[in-house]
């Protein structure tokens, strides 16, 4: 007979021997559990440990028999309130649902004559409310996945993050129950009554105003409100204190309004997506986005105290009893300038709840109503 209520346990090693590692948090995971086995492991793993990931999840299979497992390596890997970077270390979550169900995927892209085609997705999921989702970035397409998922599976949320312990194919790891994977993604399906909130910090605040987009070429924002883009963004530098502008000049980003309907626009409103280049001649930004004309958007700066206000505002009303954390590579102490930001920050206001995590190369999350690659963002997998 199942037991009543959910039980979550994590673990974080910085042992510099795998076995050694890999029995410390075997030993913590039991222990936490309370003789409950775990519907689900998660682990992440630095990449001093890419190598003897077989054995991290051999050891781990045998020891704490887990329903589903999956796992990745990450340039750095988090536990409750720590960030360990460049550094050996193993961090792992697990979960014994009481009503909830989990069931691991292995997804790749499939080249076809009538275009690509996602292999290893279930048939129906209709009852499925999250996607766990950890992916290789060099081999696969996880953007054009998402749109698809989105269209076939509108209600499903995706949250997640890319490994980041290579710098090329073939390089990182993914863990699948008894598989030990070097491309394409693994995840598992969570099934029941909404145990997943997913938060998505994008660490930017708005700037300015919100402009229409009136002109479009490709990736390139031609115009808004009529005028040159060049020129609106000019405007806003102008009435901005001499620290802002400088943080304009060198970090812009553009926030595009993801609900039209929506008249005044607050954190969580936008998809972030940065500015590539500019052409004088025209006075047109290159976006990492396709815009089409009627979208509305906003200039958005990003630096650590704006991403530290949006992660604590975010944060601030949730309620959980377990966490994945998936923080942007890009963060961490050189950004912040201190240790374990967002891991702190998710234990100071969610309470020193069990949490594993990784840095990752990307990460997944939805923003409005729909799930999105990200950049630069802290997203937490918040279980109930």
């Amino acid at each position: 007979m199942r037991q009543s209520g959910n039980v979550y346990a994590s673990a974080i090693s910085e042992h510099p021997v795998a076995a050694h590692a890999v029995g410390e948090l075997a030993g913590s995971v039991l222990e936490q559990l309370e003789g409950r086995r775990a519907d689900l492991l998660v682990v992440f793993v630095s990449p001093h440990f890419a190598g003897a990931a077989e054995d991290v999840g051999g050891v781990l299979r045998a020891v704490l028999e887990p329903r589903s497992l999956i796992g990745s390596t990450h340039a750095a890997v988090v536990g409750t309130g720590r960030e360990v970077e460049a550094t050996p270390a193993i961090s792992v979550f697990a979960a014994a649902f009481a009503e909830t169900s989990v069931s691991t995927v292995r997804l790749t892209v499939d080249q076809r004559p009538d275009g690509a085609g996602l292999v290893g997705w279930p048939g129906a999921i209709d009852d499925a409310h999250t996607l766990v989702l950890l992916a290789d970035p060099f081999t696969f397409p996880t953007e054009g996945v998402l749109h698809a998922l989105g269209a076939s599976h509108p209600s499903l949320q995706v949250i997640g993050g890319m490994a980041s312990a290579a710098n090329g194919p073939g390089g990182n790891r993914l863990l699948h129950d008894h598989q030990v994977l070097t491309d394409g993604a693994v995840g598992v399906l969570v099934r029941g009554p909404n145990p997943v909130e997913c938060v998505v910090s994008q660490g930017c605040r708005p700037v300015g105003q919100p402009f229409t987009v009136t002109d479009v070429e490709d990736n390139y924002l031609r115009g808004l409100g009529g005028r040159p883009t060049l020129e609106r963004l000019q405007e806003i530098a102008l009435e901005l204190p001499d620290a802002e502008r400088e943080q304009l000049q060198h970090g812009v980003q553009v926030g595009i309004v993801v609900d039209e309907h929506i008249i005044d626009f607050d954190r969580g409103d936008f998809l972030i997506r940065s500015v590539l280049g500019a052409r004088a001649d025209d006075g047109a930004l290159s976006i990492g986005a396709r815009l089409e004309i009627g979208q509305t958007v906003q200039f958005h700066l990003r630096d650590a105290i704006s991403a530290d206000a949006d992660l604590r505002q975010l944060l601030g009303a949730r309620t959980g009893a377990g966490a994945l954390l998936f923080s942007c590579t890009g963060r961490g102490e050189h950004f912040f300038g201190v240790a374990n930001h967002d891991a702190a920050v998710v234990a100071d206001l969610l309470g020193p709840i069990p949490t594993a995590g990784g840095f990752c190369a990307g990460e997944v999350g939805p923003i409005g109503l729909a799930n999105h690659l990200h950049g630069f963002t802290a997203a937490v997998a918040i279980f109930s």
